[in-house]
């Protein structure tokens, strides 16, 4: 690949891939499952987990995109051929794109809500609002197919306008305004929280450690938000990586991702539960606190319509972050594949993304309920969808653990990696069998058919030992 496709400053790198994992759910979900975990002690939990599965698997695909160049369907083609390995292993860049497709497609959807949520803000419609009036402004909006359908439009629109500028003049150039504008605003959003809600009260929620309160469901939360909150699985990382800098540290700019990111999302949590218990609501609303209860908070305070415009701006901002990164995998692959223009590349696939997103759109009004999907799935449309990258992403991040693993030699990765024998041991170790294996057992956990936790643990167990006997014994037969 040539010079111009990678990225012209070294910490690029680093704000494209904090940009792709800082999204909707580490304003939320991240601080939600906290307080609702046992505080500090799930944060423990989490800081083990993302050390021995997150930043594993991010290496592992940083890497894989680093020493291909390529996208990362024809990265894991390039691969393969190199390596004199099964074809099989090209199911991990069809799985990311794949997956990065089908997010696209309902992400783009449920972020054009913090569209219609900033303009309700600075406009002050919601200024004094109860409850109820905030509920149903909300059931008003998921009702309307033609403005759920135009934030959509908008939404993917202006994802698709930085990418097909290309990336440089569009990802990167986007980037480095886009995340330090989203600091600020988060810190803007903080101090405001300080001064009129409750902040010790969100302290006490986020970080109190209450061993007691981490049931094993907590335990197993934790280790799913370790691998999903870092974007792996679906292409995104892969593809970022081909365009890092030989000279970057993998393992530093790893664990930086790792720390920013878990801090953008404690930062989040103290400013959004300090707003929640400063007007005495409820934290513990799931995916409603975002566009109910937030909502409902800033209307009650000083100067609260102007700041929930800000927040809500925040929001924007990072779910942009993340679906720019969404679009790269299959982009980049329609160009080196169909030998296509970027902006023809990037229309396609966010034309295509945005028609399947009309299944999300009507899936909260037209196709609610008694639709063909719930009578074959038993769920709606979205649900499907859903479903279907929970299961893709982690069975993607298991094969590329296990790839990155077994498949790549002791010197191409001391070579990426450039760091000591002892952490290259400890990585290898956990790359081959602790990550895969907790990442397949989040994987067994998604599928609808398999229950409890006994099944989906001597499953993963099964996976990952099988697949290392193999792998040993033919290791031995060639050297034989």
């Amino acid at each position: 690949m040539s010079t111009h496709n990678v990225w012209t400053h070294k910490g690029t790198f680093l704000l494209a891939a904090v940009g792709s994992a800082v999204g909707l759910g580490n304003l939320w979900r991240f601080p939600y499952l906290t307080g609702e975990n046992g505080g500090g002690a799930f944060i423990l939990i989490y800081a083990l987990t993302i050390f021995a599965v997150g930043i594993p698997i991010l290496i592992a695909e940083i890497m894989l995109g680093r020493n291909s160049r390529r996208s990362p369907i024809m990265g894991m083609r390039f691969l393969t051929s190199t390596h004199k390995t099964s074809r099989g292993w090209e199911t991990i860049g069809w799985l990311g794109a794949a997956s990065a497709f089908i997010i696209l497609s309902f992400y783009s959807v449920i972020a054009g809500w913090a569209l219609h949520y900033t303009g309700l803000m600075l406009t002050g419609s919601l200024d004094g609002a109860d409850a109820e009036t905030i509920g149903a402004s909300f059931d008003a909006l998921l009702a309307s197919p033609p403005l759920l359908t135009l934030y959509h439009t908008l939404f993917i629109g202006a994802s698709a306008l930085i990418v097909g500028l290309g990336i440089h003049r569009g990802i990167e150039n986007g980037l480095r305004v886009l995340m330090p504008a989203l600091f600020v605003i988060l810190m803007v959003v903080l101090v405001y929280s300080a001064a009129i809600g409750d902040l010790s009260a969100a302290a006490t929620f986020l970080f109190t450690f209450n061993v007691a309160d981490l049931s094993l469901e907590g335990w197993l939360q934790a280790m799913g938000q370790s691998f999903f909150t870092l974007s792996l699985g679906m292409g995104a990382i892969m593809a970022y990586g081909a365009y890092m800098s030989s000279d970057a540290s993998l393992t530093r700019t790893a664990f930086a991702i790792a720390v920013v990111d878990t801090a953008v999302a404690m930062i989040a949590g103290l400013a959004i539960f300090a707003l929640v218990f400063g007007a005495g609501l409820d934290p513990g609303e799931g995916p409603g606190l975002m566009f109910v209860t937030l909502p409902l908070a800033f209307a009650e305070m000083p100067a609260g319509p102007l700041l929930g415009g800000v927040f809500f701006i925040l929001v924007l901002g990072a779910a942009i972050s993340s679906s720019i990164s969404l679009i790269e995998p299959v982009a980049a692959f329609l160009v080196e594949r169909f030998d296509l223009e970027r902006p023809q590349a990037v229309s396609a696939m966010v034309i295509a993304s945005w028609a399947l997103g009309l299944l999300t759109v009507f899936s909260f009004n037209l196709m609610a309920e008694d639709t063909l999907f719930h009578t074959l799935f038993g769920r709606s449309a979205f649900g499907l969808l859903e479903l279907l990258t929970n299961i893709f992403m982690p069975l993607g991040g298991m094969l590329i653990a296990l790839f990155a693993g077994w498949a790549l030699t002791h010197g191409e990765v001391m070579k990426e990696m450039r760091t000591n024998e002892s952490w290259f041991r400890l990585w290898r170790f956990l790359v081959r069998f602790i990550a895969p294996a907790a990442v397949a057992f989040v994987f067994l956990r998604t599928i609808p058919q398999v229950e409890g936790y006994l099944l989906p643990s001597i499953g993963a167990v099964v996976i990952v030992g099988a697949f290392a006997a193999g792998r040993t014994f033919l290791a031995e037969r060639q050297e034989s």
